[in-house]
């Protein structure tokens, strides 16, 4: 949190809160995981790691949490209740063992798919929404919701949209991103200054740069009864009543700083007693999202030193999310990653106690890269085995084990054609799914080498999702092609 700058400063290298505003050495607000070509990208040839094994070292100590300054955790209004486990069914969807969905149901173009615990599926494309009702023969799709509405483009609420994740029934969860700013910090009415904001001044307030807040960010839309979509909120509602509730995704631990601005990624909670919940990874950590309230942020990160002898927090951009088996938060940025076990209430998330949200790890792989150098992670999972991995969109497929909180190592996994990676998929019978740029959908089954996975059209995918709340479990597999779904693990 970002309260906790002071103790960053003195060396405390295992933190997890926000502190200084972000370094990104890289044009901001880019996706940096275009959509390629159909030609097969070079491949990146790399000996495999030699694993030495480190000595002993002495985990630094973690700062306790100082008194807060914020206000108690207080929810701005109701929450949703946690939903109970539903009864697994086949669901109304063909259970045929692979089915292509784009030639049977007519979808068109797609770059992003979700599914609502109703079994709506979920398009994404540009500014459009689409949805597919069972016994639809086709989306209906809806053009200019929310952020969408007055076109894309600088000086609109967004540059494009990102992602989509399903929500509760006829719910899902729209991203979108946008540049970033040169200072995360945003005056208020007041104008009072961080950080004591106890020096008001009412003319540092510039109503133009205020509306910073809005842009890129997520909104949270509703399937109408025709099958249309309607926005039913921009997500703006903070788990903690710190400054207004009206201003988008900022900080929830400080208003002033908006720095969560672009979505990257999205993963929904399938089961378990957080089921239902929403993580996004944005440019800056995750946030994480019950119905139509937030808290912003979590993120692992590492300290660059300055040469005044003080230290810039690092944290790079998260495009791997995944949800352990026990209910792990995974994550993946381009540098670091991080296993958070969540807090019990949304409150809580973005705190670094170690009672409230334990932390498991907050470290970088050394056989991959040092730690400043960038490893771009782009898939992390944790299989039934226990086994960790990651995907890299440069480096190729990694199984990770931990050795304490602040340190990891990685061995490659070899047998795949190519090191650029798009995405990963663990399913319930211990099979990891790997999608690649330029070589389709590959599959790990334990200890074996990786094996192409036939019946899916496309060399590029561009995400997985895995659904095991019905069985046979469906996998969507979102490619270049169109969508397919295998039934069955």
């Amino acid at each position: 949190m970002r309260r906790l700058l002071g103790a960053w400063a003195v060396g405390a290298m295992v933190a997890w809160g926000c502190g200084s505003t972000t370094e990104e050495p890289r044009n901001p607000g880019v996706d940096e995981n275009p959509t390629r070509t159909e030609d097969p990208p070079p491949q990146v040839h790399q000996p495999p790691p030699v694993v030495v094994a480190p000595p002993p070292v002495t985990e630094p100590p973690v700062n306790p949490e100082p008194t807060p300054t914020d206000p108690a955790p207080t929810d701005p209004g109701p929450t949703e209740p946690t939903p109970t486990e539903p009864v697994v069914t086949a669901g109304p969807w063909p259970d045929e063992p692979v089915v292509n969905y784009s030639s049977r149901y007519g979808l068109g173009n797609v770059r992003g798919v979700a599914v609502d615990d109703a079994y709506n599926i979920w398009l994404l494309d540009g500014d459009r929404i689409g949805v597919l009702r069972a016994g639809d023969t086709a989306p209906r799709w809806t053009s200019g919701v929310g952020q969408a509405g007055p076109g894309f483009g600088p000086d609109k609420l967004a540059l494009g949209s990102t992602v989509i994740c399903g929500g509760s029934a006829g719910r899902a969860y729209v991203g979108y991103h946008t540049y970033e700013l040169d200072s995360a910090f945003i005056y208020s009415p007041d104008g009072t200054n961080f950080p004591g904001y106890n020096d008001p001044d009412p003319t540092r307030f510039d109503p133009v740069r205020y509306q910073e807040y809005q842009k890129g960010d997520l909104d949270v839309v509703r399937l109408q009864a025709d099958g249309s979509v309607a926005l039913e909120t921009h997500l703006s509602r903070s788990a903690r009543s710190n400054g207004p509730q009206d201003i988008g995704i900022r900080n929830t631990n400080d208003h002033h700083f908006d720095e969560d601005r672009s979505v990257l990624s999205c993963t929904k909670v399938m089961r378990g007693k957080h089921r239902g919940q929403v993580y996004i990874g944005t440019n800056h950590g995750v946030t994480r999202i019950q119905g139509t309230v937030y808290n912003s942020h979590r993120h692992p990160v590492w300290f660059k030193p300055k040469p005044d002898g003080g230290v810039s927090q690092m944290a790079g951009y998260t495009y791997a999310l995944g949800i352990a088996p026990n209910g792990d938060v995974l994550i993946g940025n381009d540098w670091s990653i991080g296993v958070v076990t969540p807090s019990e209430l949304l409150a809580d998330w973005d705190r670094t106690s170690q009672t409230l949200n334990p932390e498991k790890l907050n470290s970088f792989l050394p056989e991959v890269n040092a730690e400043p150098e960038m490893d771009y992670w782009r898939g992390i999972q944790q299989t039934k085995d226990g086994h960790y991995y990651l995907a890299s969109k440069e480096y190729g497929l990694w199984r990770m084990t931990i050795a304490r909180r602040s340190e990891a190592h990685g061995a490659k996994v070899a047998g795949l054609p190519t090191d650029r990676l798009t995405s990963l998929a663990a399913t319930d019978d211990g099979t990891l799914f790997i999608g690649t740029e330029g070589f389709g959908l590959w599959r790990l089954d334990g200890q074996q080498a990786p094996v192409h996975v036939g019946g899916v059209d496309g060399t590029v995918v561009r995400q997985l999702l895995y659904d095991p709340t019905v069985k046979p479990a469906m996998l969507y597999v979102l490619t270049n092609a169109g969508l397919t779904v295998i039934r069955g693990h």
